[in-house]
């Protein structure tokens, strides 16, 4: 790699709480919101929040519709690290088999997580 290419690393992160002061947490498969933050060199360079109502989605139809949803959402947004309070087992297998690395138990202020998701 060139000096002057950087690498970025796309983060999806569960947010709870109000939209200010939003914090990390709760369960993946049931998130009313996530972050997709861009971390580049140990610093958050793009930050979107999306209304996701994986809360309300979770139950209607089956779990496999439900995943293939989160799967969509992934993709479209080029996801390689999900940061969350938890998740489910058959959850945690789909992101594994998708290449998408987990952190779980994660909580606190969403852009210093997502940078230390990274490693930054």
């Amino acid at each position: 790699m060139r000096d002057d290419e950087r690498v970025n690393t796309i983060v999806a992160l569960s947010l709870v709480g109000p939209a200010e002061p939003a914090e990390v947490g709760g369960g993946w498969g049931r998130a009313q919101r996530i972050a997709i933050a861009t971390v580049e060199d140990g610093a958050v360079t793009a930050w979107a929040e999306h209304d996701v109502r994986w809360d309300l989605a979770h139950d209607e139809g089956t779990e496999g519709s439900h995943h293939a949803r989160v799967v969509r959402f992934l993709q479209e947004n080029g996801v390689q690290v999900v940061v969350t309070g938890h998740m489910g087992p058959p959850m945690a297998r789909m992101l594994d088999t998708m290449g998408i690395r987990a952190v779980t138990d994660a909580s606190g202020d969403p852009r210093a997580v997502a940078v230390a998701a990274v490693g930054g």
